[in-house]
């Protein structure tokens, strides 16, 4: 860990430099907030007119603060800002925390201040959280640098790093209607200086810790929080919030796999390869915070359902089917012991429903059962308003069991006002619930995901595949920059990656078209050669089933009449010949480079219908063959591999082997921009690379 950071969390002493005594300036909610929260090491007050508040003195200047102090709290003027963090680091004080508007989100003067302020810090070695935050608090400490308005959240064991300050000041007025508490809160602002990825491993140590929830707007260096998160999520579940998935004015790509590439399927693979779950909606993130933090994991995918009413319990079912769980098949023996205990028109079968009458001690008894069925790796229980016994009596009855048991069992408790007790005792009792069972269903999903991931063998080590990177490094430091590679040189480097292709041979006329083809033989595709023209297809530059020379000498004529009727200002070099490959499954494998986290490469169904298939599946490089494989597994294009009704198996193997070849040529080579294989022919026996682009 960075000892750098340690002042955030363990001040021996604070200063508020611009503490007010008057109440609507946020100096005095800083210092109300710092002296009425309970922290008990030094606190001073700065502000030049001195005075007093809440019966301490104020300092006129940073300078007069005695020891201890390690951590100052900075309100300011922006203007000021740099002046006034000078001062902090002549006091040799090296972590601040600035709260003060005015900088980088204002516009191009604001970010020359805060390029300013960076270089104060510098200078001073000054660790810096902000500019444009609310500050951080620990509530087990407990501290509180924010100025919000009492009450503090409530103690907890989900912590929360945000990007944003409003959203940290209404989740905190949200968690305290929804039952769950923090243990600490962060506000990055603006991150001139201190990141999330800085306090990852700060935040992971802290043993009142044991779920962190990220809200995210970007990443300043994605390939080092890619690292960070790694070490951190086998030791506790990250769930991150990534906002602004849908990106306007997005540039056009020029091949199907920059198209399909978008920001947000970089962020879904680093997420993925660093073991992070992403949730989509706030409901969803600290739903499974809450649940990380409180729940056994389950040790697989069979759930059972517990109701006192049928409706429920068909929710249920559909919902923990939708999130890719399975309805448990109940053993005989404990079908049998439900018979017995429950009335003859309830249901003892998966979902069990028991039936509006059932007794604070039905409920508990079927719990039981349920739980020590070694068929069932959980229990969804979904408690509507039970219509004899008070709600509140049924949850008294359950909440032994489920804090004793080894398995998961969430609840779906649902109503309002008739339940609303209820909660409360769940929620002492530190068991979540959610309003329907939709979302305890998505919930147990992710508990089950966070199970997966912390049985995977150890990382896998890169496997030793013979390459040439030193000729493909020559290849491509002689390749004109931003523009695709004659079909040669994608050949060679191919080649030097051990990646089987298709041989191709430019044609500049017919009779030579007709020559080559003798020279190859048939049966033979011809298309355009053009580098202004990637979709050969799409201007119908591609003719199937050459078997003569005179059919590729007609074949020449015409795919380059039609590539000039429909692409006139295109630069039309000839045609290449390559041999068909007719058997096999057709799959496409390609490369971009995001800018965040490096290659991503793409698996999925190839062909011309790529984008309108969107049957694509995204993973950063570089790739072992079980995360090959992995990504392979989560297309159709890759299921049909192992066979499917009519269609023959093909050698997935050869198809993983091709994948981390390329996954490997993209992340050796940062000169690659792109590269498109589609189609890939996957065989009975081995892989081909049909149709091979390359970018620099």
């Amino acid at each position: 860990m960075d000892s750098s950071l340690t002042p955030f969390f363990d001040p021996q002493g604070i200063v508020v430099i611009g503490a007010s005594s008057s109440p609507e300036k946020l100096g005095y909610g800083v210092a109300r907030n710092l002296l009425k929260g309970g922290y008990e090491g030094a606190i001073h007050l700065v502000n030049p007119k001195d005075g007093t508040l809440f019966g301490i003195p104020m300092q006129r200047s940073v300078a007069e603060v005695p020891d201890p102090v390690d951590l100052a709290v900075v309100i300011v003027p922006a203007a000021v800002a740099p002046q006034t963090l000078r001062e902090v680091g002549q006091r040799g004080i090296h972590a601040a925390i600035l709260t003060s508007s005015g900088f980088r989100e204002t516009g191009p003067q604001g970010a020359a201040l805060e390029e300013e302020l960076l270089g104060v810090c510098r200078a001073f070695d000054i660790r810096l959280i902000g500019p444009n935050c609310i500050g951080l608090l620990d509530t087990h400490l407990p501290l509180d640098t924010t100025f919000l308005a009492p009450p503090p959240p409530p103690s907890g064991d989900i912590a929360f790093l945000s990007h944003s300050g409003a959203f940290c000041a209404a989740i905190i007025d949200w968690s305290r209607w929804q039952g769950f508490g923090f243990s600490r809160l962060i506000s990055l602002g603006n991150q001139a200086d201190v990141t999330e990825t800085d306090l990852l491993a700060h935040i992971a140590s802290d043993p009142h810790t044991r779920s962190i929830v990220l809200y995210l707007e970007g990443l300043k260096d994605g390939r080092r929080f890619l690292q960070e998160a790694a070490r951190v999520t086998p030791r506790k579940p990250i769930v991150a919030l990534k906002v602004g998935r849908f990106e306007s004015g997005q540039k056009a790509a020029a091949s199907h796999t920059g198209a399909l590439a978008g920001a947000e399927a970089a962020f879904d693979a680093a997420f993925e390869k660093a073991g992070v779950l992403r949730a989509l909606t706030v409901e969803e993130a600290f739903d499974w915070a809450q649940a990380l933090a409180a729940c056994r994991l389950p040790r697989g995918r069979r759930m059972a359902v517990l109701t006192n009413a049928g409706g429920p319990g068909v929710i249920a079912a559909d919902s923990l089917e939708d999130h890719g769980l399975s309805l448990a098949a109940l053993g005989t023996t404990t079908i049998r012991a439900l018979q017995e205990l429950l009335p003859p028109a309830a249901s003892p079968n998966n979902p069990v429903d028991m039936l509006a009458s059932a007794s604070p001690a039905d409920y508990a008894n079927c719990l039981r059962l349920l739980l020590d069925d070694p068929q069932v790796d959980g229990v969804l229980l979904v408690l509507p308003p039970p219509p004899i016994y008070p709600a509140e009596e049924v949850a008294d009855a359950l909440i032994p069991l489920i804090r004793a048991a080894d398995k998961p069992v969430l609840v779906a408790l649902m109503g309002a006002h008739l339940v609303q007790t209820a909660a409360r005792h769940f929620e002492r009792s530190h068991i979540p619930t959610f309003p329907f069972p939709e979302r305890a269903a998505a919930t147990l999903a992710r508990l089950a995901e966070r199970a997966e991931f912390l049985a995977k063998p150890e990382a896998e080590s890169q496997p030793a595949i013979q390459v040439d990177a030193g000729a493909a490094a020559a290849i491509l430091e002689a390749a004109p920059r931003g523009q695709w590679l004659e079909a040669e040189a994608v050949d060679q480097l191919m080649s030097a990656y051990g990646i089987p292709t298709a041989p191709v041979k430019l044609a500049h006329s017919a009779d030579e078209a007709a020559s080559l083809a003798e020279e190859l033989g048939f049966p033979l595709v011809i298309k355009v050669a053009s580098p202004d023209i990637p979709h050969k297809s799409d201007v119908g530059g591609l003719v199937l089933g050459v078997t003569s020379p005179e059919s590729a000498a007609e074949a020449f004529r015409t795919v380059s009449q039609r590539a000039r009727t429909a692409r006139p200002e295109a630069h039309i070099q000839g045609v290449h010949l390559q041999r068909q490959v007719s058997e096999g499954q057709e799959v496409i494998l390609g490369v971009v480079r995001d800018p965040q986290f490096g290659a991503l490469v793409m698996f999925g169904s190839g062909g011309v219908e790529v984008e309108g298939l969107k049957d694509v599946a995204f993973a950063l490089a570089p790739l072992t063959p079980v995360e090959a494989e992995s990504l392979i597994g989560r297309t159709w294009a890759g299921k049909k591999l192992d066979g499917f009704r009519n269609i023959p198996p093909a050698d997935k193997a050869a198809a993983v082997d091709v994948l981390v070849r390329l996954a490997a040529l993209a992340y050796e080579q940062p000169a690659i921009t792109e590269i498109e294989i589609n189609p890939l022919s996957v065989l009975k026996q081995g892989a081909v690379a049909i149709d091979v682009r390359i970018k620099c």
